[in-house]
């Protein structure tokens, strides 16, 4: 059964917004006491978090679908609607976040380190909300927005200072185990550890974390084997420790070749080179093993490296061997830039930034993109005539209107706005902005009925019956 995951894909849905209420305040004498409608709630956000309890992908290997709580819509006596429950996902320390095209969208290092991978969905305004000097008992609520559906991919990169690095069962991991806590399974046999192990080593005053990446063999950086699921566990250790077999029973290997062949795939996989290096003879307890690293040790030594015979079994050269390495870990860190605060950019809009852009397409489709004209679709309750009458109000005072006439547009051509899996399109009619006196009955918007067949025909029989009662009351009998 699997129990490391180091890769996953991730499907997150934020929380819609709750609706706003539309309501009039009623009561013993005073049946309207003005709009009291409540806005709807904030959908809840998905939300990804360090946590250093968690050190694999596996619940969401499992359980790849995840979604926030929506907000609740209001309600009349101006009570808004409760916010929906942001989803907290605890990742890993060293998630990297990325798109479905690869393009790192975040890279979370440190506890408590946060990225909002889906943001809720903002709750619609209730009539109280919207009332003004003009339009003082709104008929219409704004509806809540649908929040962010979003598919991301979750790598996980081990966050260690040192990396053991090598063939197959050359003692890798029992070299981790005699060095910290760590207790790897350990077998004889090739390809035993299939995951990452950490383990936390002590040397003088240094402490530092030190990994095993299994899995290293000729083709590993083109996918051959293991290697290319676990090479990215190299790019955050600052040292690298090549772990050489001097017991192998492979005819064709030796510690020089083995070291040639795992070179070659660091430097395939790329961005490795700058990273210091030492190299651990390992197996001298057996007695072939000790002879072999005493020949191959000064062709070593001349390439630069410096080398040190040890033995996981006999626990031999284990002391000098953690010094020197956490010598190299000292020498990375004082090496690193000083971190510093994070500074705040302010960036204003430009004097002559609309928010909005108006643009003629091939087909002759005039399409407004823009976050502001954008969300009030978004939030419009199409099927009532004063919430699309405000709607165009909304837009005519940003201008959209202007800029469709300087575009080209003429009453009837297509106007879409939005993006084109999810636009709304209307045939364009200039506006004119409204009145008290355009506005109607609650819900209604006269400028809207002479373009709706059936409204205009009730009002042409409630035309004729205004005129047939007139002239009853006109009429003096003789």
């Amino acid at each position: 059964m699997t129990t490391f995951v180091d890769r996953v894909e991730l499907h997150v849905a934020a929380g819609n917004g709750g609706h706003g209420c539309a309501s009039v305040h009623r009561e013993k004498f005073k049946p309207l006491g003005g709009p009291d409608g409540g806005n709807g709630g904030r959908g809840g956000d998905v939300i990804l978090t360090v946590d250093q309890s968690v050190t694999t992908l596996l619940d969401y290997h499992h359980s790849p679908h995840r979604k926030a709580t929506n907000g609740k819509p209001g309600e009349g006596g101006n009570r808004s609607g409760k916010d929906g429950q942001d989803l907290i996902l605890p990742v890993p320390d060293g998630t990297v976040v990325l798109d479905k095209a690869g393009n790192v969208l975040a890279d979370l290092v440190g506890q408590g380190t946060s990225y909002v991978a889906a943001q809720g969905g903002r709750g619609g305004l209730g009539n109280a909300a919207l009332a003004s000097a003009r339009r003082k008992a709104p008929g219409f609520a704004l509806l809540g927005e649908p929040g962010d559906v979003q598919d991301v991919v979750l790598e996980l990169k081990t966050v260690a200072d040192v990396a053991l690095v090598g063939y197959p069962s050359a003692g890798k991991s029992s070299l981790i185990s005699v060095l910290s806590a760590a207790k790897p399974k350990i077998a004889d046999y090739p390809f035993t550890t299939l995951v990452p192990n950490l383990g936390v080593v002590t040397a003088g005053s240094t402490v530092y974390t030190i990994a095993d990446v299994p899995g290293l063999i000729p083709g590993a950086s083109q996918g051959k084997g293991l290697g290319l699921e676990f090479l990215r566990h190299v790019e955050r250790c600052s040292v690298l420790v090549h772990v050489l077999d001097t017991a192998t029973l492979e005819s064709d290997r030796d510690p020089v070749s083995d070291l040639d062949v795992i070179e070659a795939e660091l430097r395939e996989y790329g961005g490795l080179d700058n990273r210091p290096r030492m190299v651990v003879l390992n197996k001298i307890d057996v007695p072939d093993g000790k002879d072999l690293a005493e020949m191959v040790r000064p062709d070593l030594q001349a390439r630069g490296y410096r080398v040190f015979e040890v033995s996981a079994v006999a626990h031999t050269g284990l002391k000098e061997l953690s010094y020197a390495i956490a010598e190299l870990v000292a020498k990375a860190r004082a090496a690193r830039p000083k971190e510093e605060a994070t500074r705040i950019v302010i960036r204003p809009k430009a004097v002559d930034d609309a928010g909005f852009t108006v643009v003629r397409e091939d087909d002759g489709l005039f399409r407004v993109r823009g976050e502001k004209p954008e969300r009030w679709v978004r939030q419009t309750d199409f099927s009532n005539d004063e919430a699309v009458g405000y709607l165009a109000d909304r837009l005519n005072r940003l201008g959209v209107e202007e800029e469709l006439v300087k575009a080209g547009a003429r009453a009837g051509d297509g106007v879409a706005i939005g993006p084109e899996e999810n636009a709304v399109v209307f045939d364009w009619e200039p506006t004119v902005m409204a009145g008290a006196e355009m506005l109607g009955r609650r819900g209604e918007d006269h400028r809207l009925e002479a373009q709706r067949p059936a409204v205009q025909r009730r009002r042409d029989r409630q035309a004729e019956r205004d005129e047939a009662q007139q002239e009853f009351d006109d009429f003096e009998p003789f």
